[in-house]
This record gives C-alpha cells, sequence and structure tokens, in this order.
C-alpha cells in the first residue's frame, strides 16, 4: 500500500479498529474543542491577561496542525472514489473547490492574516469560530442534518413568512387596543412588533405586557399561535431527518446494487426486493473475507472501507461501492473460487447468500429466469 492510500485511509476514514485512524480523528476533534474553548475564554478580561501567551501558543499551534491537515487532504484527494479517473491535479483543484476544503482552508486564515497585519481583528474572531464547524466532518448525523434543511428549505421559507404574516396581525392587533393605555410599549406597530416576537417564540421577557381586558385576549390568542408556529418547522425538520437517514442507506445500496453487470437489467421493484434480502457483515482491518481454496458462497458489497482482491491474473483493491463473488449466485461458479479477498482496513460489507438468493428466487420465478439469461449471456 502506498504513502498516499495509506495517508487517505487514516485522514478519510478513520473508524473501525485501526489505531492510527482512530487516534489522528480523536486528535483533530481534541484540537477543534480545545480551540474553541481556548476561543471563548480569551474574551474573558481576566483570562486573557492571566493565560494570553497561552491562548497564543494554542492559536499558533491548531493553525500550523489545520494548514498540515488541509495539505495531506488535497494530497490523497486523488485517492477519492469520486475522483476516480481523474488526474492528480484536475482531482485535487475539485477537492479544493468542495464545501469542506473550504472550511478547511478558511480555518487556516485567521493566524496568518494576522501576522500580515490584514484584517479587522473582529473579523478574524469569526473566522476562527469557523472552526466549530469542522465538527461537521466528524458526525454523519450533522451532514444527514444540513441535507434535511436543505431539501425542506421551501416549507422552512413558507413558515418563516407565515411567522411574520401572523407577528404582524398580532403586533398591529395589540397597537390598536393597547395604545392609548401603554403609548409607550405599543404606541407604534413596530414597538408592537418586539412584543409579538417575543411572545410567538415563547420566549415571553416580560418587558411589555397588555393590561386592558381586549389586549389580554390578543395576548392569549398570540400565545397560542405560538406554540403552533413552534411545532411546525419543528416537525418539518424531523420527518426530513429521518427521511434522509433512511434514504441516504437506500440510495448507497441502491447505488452499489445497480452496479452489479447480472442485476442491471433488473426494474426498481427487483432491485428493492434484492435490497431487503442484503445483510450487514464488519471485517476487522487484516481479516479475511474469502479464502482461495474455498467456493465464493455470496455477492459481497463494500459499504466502507477496503478489500484486497486477489485473483489468478492479479490483485486489485476494492472500495467503497464495489463488489465481488457474483457468479456464486449463479450455477456457473465453480467448486473453489481461486479468489481471496482481505480487508486492509475495518471493513463493512453487504453480503448476499445463496439461501436468501434461492429463497427470493423462490418468490419470484421470473426474477430467477431473467437472472439466468444475464448470467449466461
Amino acid at each position: 500500500m502506498s504513502w498516499r492510500r495509506r495517508a487517505h485511509l487514516i485522514i478519510d476514514h478513520g473508524a473501525g479498529d485501526d489505531l492510527s485512524a482512530r487516534l489522528v480523528h480523536g486528535g483533530l476533534v481534541a484540537l477543534i474543542v480545545v480551540n474553541i474553548t481556548a476561543l471563548v475564554l480569551e474574551s474573558v478580561p481576566r483570562f486573557a491577561t492571566a493565560h494570553g501567551g497561552l491562548f497564543h501558543a494554542i492559536e499558533l499551534a491548531s493553525t500550523v496542525l489545520f494548514t498540515l491537515e488541509y495539505a495531506v487532504r488535497l494530497w490523497v484527494a486523488p485517492e477519492h472514489a469520486r475522483y476516480r479517473g481523474l488526474s492528480d491535479w484536475t482531482a485535487r483543484r475539485t477537492y479544493a473547490l468542495s464545501p469542506p476544503a473550504l472550511l478547511d482552508f478558511l480555518a487556516t486564515v485567521p493566524l496568518y492574516a494576522a501576522l500580515l497585519g490584514y484584517g479587522d481583528l473582529k473579523i478574524l474572531l469569526l473566522f476562527r469560530l469557523v472552526r466549530f464547524f469542522k465538527l461537521g466532518r466528524y458526525s454523519p448525523g450533522m451532514a444527514s442534518l444540513s441535507a434535511a434543511l436543505y431539501a425542506e428549505r421551501k416549507a422552512l421559507a413558507a413558515c418563516v413568512v407565515i411567522l411574520i404574516g401572523v407577528m404582524l396581525l398580532s403586533a398591529t392587533a395589540m397597537h390598536f387596543v393597547e395604545h392609548d393605555v401603554q403609548p409607550d410599549k405599543f404606541g407604534t406597530i413596530p414597538d408592537a412588533m418586539w412584543w409579538a416576537i417575543v411572545t410567538l417564540t415563547t420566549v415571553g421577557y416580560g418587558d411589555a405586557f397588555p393590561v386592558s381586558p381586549l389586549g389580554k385576549v390578543v395576548a392569549s390568542l398570540t400565545a397560542v399561535m405560538g406554540l403552533v408556529m413552534l411545532a411546525l418547522p419543528v416537525g418539518i425538520i424531523a420527518t426530513a431527518f429521518s427521511q434522509e437517514i433512511h434514504r441516504r442507506e437506500f440510495v448507497v445500496t441502491w447505488s452499489m446494487l445497480a452496479r452489479v453487470p447480472l442485476f442491471s437489467g433488473l426494474d426498481a421493484a427487483e432491485i428493492a426486493e434484492i435490497m431487503n434480502a442484503l445483510r450487514a457483515q464488519t471485517v476487522r482491518g487484516g481479516g479475511v473475507v474469502l479464502h482461495p481454496h474455498e467456493p465464493a458462497h455470496s455477492l459481497y458489497f463494500v459499504a466502507s472501507g477496503e478489500v484486497e482482491l486477489v485473483e489468478p491474473d492479479g490483485s486489485r483493491r476494492l472500495d467503497e461501492g464495489c463488489y465481488f463473488g457474483e457468479l456464486c449466485l449463479t450455477e456457473i461458479a465453480a467448486a473453489e473460487s481461486g479468489i481471496a479477498a482481505r480487508a486492509t482496513v475495518a471493513t463493512k460489507l453487504l453480503v448476499l447468500d445463496p439461501a436468501d438468493f434461492r429463497l427470493l428466487m423462490l418468490r419470484h420465478p421470473e426474477l430467477a429466469a431473467h437472472l439466468h439469461r444475464l448470467a449466461t449471456a
């Protein structure tokens, strides 16, 4: 395995039982947390005076390490499966323009800008806060949440429009019934809008409140509408988040199945049936998936990690989305596959066993006939 390939597996996978990858990822997460903590404490005058040297040392070390991380990620970019087929420089340029890479770049800017005498300190402070969002790379949940928010952006925008409408309606009503009683609080609609938004968001600071009976009725209705306005976006986001998680699992599995030539002619319903028969298998780094003197019993999909496949005509490496063992599902498969498969790092596989495959064929004879024609073609 080349140094670049090894670096890619460490810095871009970082899961399973690979100690080096876990240490690198754990160290980067700890560095981000320490950096943000130092940034917050540095804003306290007594801490800034007493520990200014420590804060500067943390900033210097963080910038150096973030710069090194960015450089390594650029270097290993050609190893990404999505950039396969591109030249090294094209892959690096494409990666450098991606949102995660731009975030990594912005995380290195503050110290260098300050050393060169550019930038306002408050603006540099904002750049330092950007480092917090680097945690999103190490949390699949945050990525799913971002995708859910983007997918429901129109519905959420509609919620904002409704909120503005309800706020204006409540503020106007309160101004109408309270402007004579409390001209300092509700004398104008903009003044009443502050009360309306605070009430709709259920904060209720208490600095403005109605005193007339009719004003209390308006306030009660506004408070009830506030509960509705909070529930609406929460329900949209929660549903979208759940759907995004299931959609991501579905799309990954679907795309892997669709790549198999044996399944290329199947329709959506038939591929969905096969998806339901898949089971998950985890293999430790260095673990054997398939021995050369054993028959290939199953069809394997690499969900994450890497598998080294040794065939009679040479060896090759399979990463996320690749598959092997497809002939085992037909009568063509030999008693001995002559193929050896070993996980080079901690790997997650999706496996289609012959028993499940045969059961699927019994349930759907037309699918069995179709696959047999494809396999013998």
